[in-house]
């Protein structure tokens, strides 16, 4: 038997969706998992809390239908963690409401494996934070009932007492019930619940795709057909969801259920798929380039021999990925920060300055407003006169700093630190939701994302551009001219060039126009 004090398996609630309400112990040991196995209806945003090298697994990779997968379910677990791997049994919601976390538990005790099991924030909890809707209440609940709609209530043998619930003196929260809601609301009204009580259906809580429906008991089922609301879902029934806010907080944020896209390279998006999400927005993801190192390095290691040699007086940076690509190849070398001797350092912007901060090292210059080629060299210039200076950037981009330093500075020399390589397919799931017009708002946070994107559209995309279904949100001016010389119109640019600076305009554009 292995040390109880050594779980080698995690059944962790994931909470409804929104990566916001996974618990901090969640995040921990999805970061430690050798193998994560996942409900199917668990985002897979909340997957990037695993660490890169975890194998990640749904259930429906499994054999059988889904009654079917559970035997498979406790042998994986059981093997897996045999084999001395971490395991995290990933379920939606709690896994011990209506989550078989319990079947799970005494499979691995039966087995003699270790476990722990993390609690998640269920479905009904989210709802009345995100919904506003008081699931007890002084004057009108005084308890609340998590019941199964699963099953037929009116099956013979059945374990739920529908008589006792119609009586029953708080919230009912019924869970996997859409289905049968006309059979469940009848077997309520037959036993007795007044057909007037409050009742709501509640579709995707706590995400952007967030839906709800209201009305009496009698009429719910009308209602939740008349607003298209599907499975799966929360049926919550009682007299304390009359207290509900006409205005909950969530969906008074400014993105609330607008479809924004996401094009910055995949390391680089998740702070702004995070913001986005806080408000509101539902989030794709494109990839447009990817970041690696130069197919050279014969460069990169002369430029920093060169700065161990003290020949450059300054060394600048036009991007984060730049500082990071560096810095590691300093590291590689078996070299550290000393390298850096007594050379001053530029960067193009706050964000840049804050990744060479990561380091210990804190920029000379970052321009104060304009962070752009434009502003570095205005801001750089005073400073490098008679100068020997060193960009440090990507395989592609403009020559215009060069050339602005160059006017004054005694020699200004470029190296390659890092390449940007296109990485957008012709065809994939976030394209035809482009297609479908599933997408308004696409965020371009460079001239290269820029064309790296939009050289991947099609004519139907083309199409819904130009007829403003979709609007182009660019980070900067010069991004926006990128975009124009493309033959596409910019809906939007941002006042401020960086990641915040476009969620702004994004902000500002939605809010300029009627929700969808």
């Amino acid at each position: 038997m292995t040390d109880p004090s050594q779980p080698l398996v995690f059944l962790v609630g994931a909470g409804p969706g929104s990566p916001g309400l996974l618990t901090l112990r969640a995040a921990e040991v999805l970061a430690r998992a050798d193998l994560v196995l996942y409900d199917q209806l668990v985002p897979e945003r909340l997957l990037e809390f695993a660490a890169p090298t975890a194998h990640k697994m749904c259930v429906r990779e499994l054999p059988g239908q889904h009654p079917d997968k559970y035997p498979h379910i406790h042998s994986l677990l059981i093997e897996t963690a045999r084999a001395g791997k971490t395991v995290v049994r990933l379920k939606g919601g709690d896994p011990l409401i209506f989550g078989r976390g319990g079947e799970e538990a005494e499979a691995l005790r039966t087995a003699g494996i270790a476990y722990e099991i993390v609690p998640g924030v269920t479905a009904a909890v989210a709802a009345g934070a995100y919904l506003e809707i008081p699931l007890t209440h002084r004057d009108h609940a005084s308890a609340i009932a998590f019941v199964t709609g699963h099953e037929l209530p009116n099956k013979p043998g059945s374990r739920i007492d529908w008589k006792a619930l119609s009586a029953f003196p708080g919230t009912l929260a019924i869970y996997m019930g859409i289905a049968r809601l006309p059979i469940i609301v009848s077997e309520l009204l037959k036993h007795g619940k007044d057909p007037k009580t409050p009742a709501a259906v509640v579709e995707r809580v706590s995400s952007g795709e967030q839906r709800s429906v209201y009305a009496a008991l009698d009429k719910i089922e009308d209602a939740r057909r008349h607003g298209g609301l599907e499975a799966p879902g929360l049926i919550l029934i009682g007299d304390a969801i009359a207290r509900r806010s006409a205005t909950p907080w969530y969906e008074s944020r400014p993105l609330f259920g607008r479809r924004v896209l996401v094009t910055r390279p995949r390391h680089q998006a998740l702070g702004m798929v995070r913001k986005l999400e806080h408000l509101g927005a539902v989030v794709s993801r494109l990839s447009a380039v990817d970041i690696c190192e130069p197919a050279d390095l014969g460069g990169t290691d002369a430029a920093v021999a060169q700065l161990q040699r003290g020949e450059w007086d300054w060394l600048v940076f036009t991007s984060a990925n730049g500082v990071h690509a560096l810095l590691r190849r300093v590291d590689a070398l078996g070299l550290d920060l000393r390298v850096l001797g007594r050379v001053r350092i530029a960067t193009i912007g706050p964000k840049t300055a804050a990744a060479l901060r990561e380091y210990r090292v804190r920029a000379d210059v970052v321009p104060e407003a304009t962070f752009s080629s434009e502003g570095l060299a205005v801001a750089l210039g005073p400073h490098v006169t008679g100068q020997r200076v060193l960009l440090a950037r990507a395989n592609r981009g403009r020559d215009l700093l060069r050339q602005e330093l160059a006017r004054v500075a005694a020699a200004v020399e470029q190296v390659t630190v890092y390449d940007q390589v296109d990485a957008v397919a012709p065809e994939g799931a976030v394209l035809d939701a482009l297609r479908r017009g599933e997408i308004r708002y696409v965020t371009l946070p460079s001239s290269n994302i820029a064309r790296g994107v939009l050289g991947a559209f099609d004519e139907t995309i083309r199409g819904r551009v130009a007829r403003g279904e979709v609007h182009l949100v660019a980070i900067s001016p010069e991004t926006g001219k990128a975009i124009r010389d493309l033959g596409y119109p910019v809906a939007a640019e941002a006042d401020v060039f960086t990641e915040d600076g476009l969620i702004d305009a994004v902000v500002r554009l939605a809010r300029a126009e009627p929700a969808h």
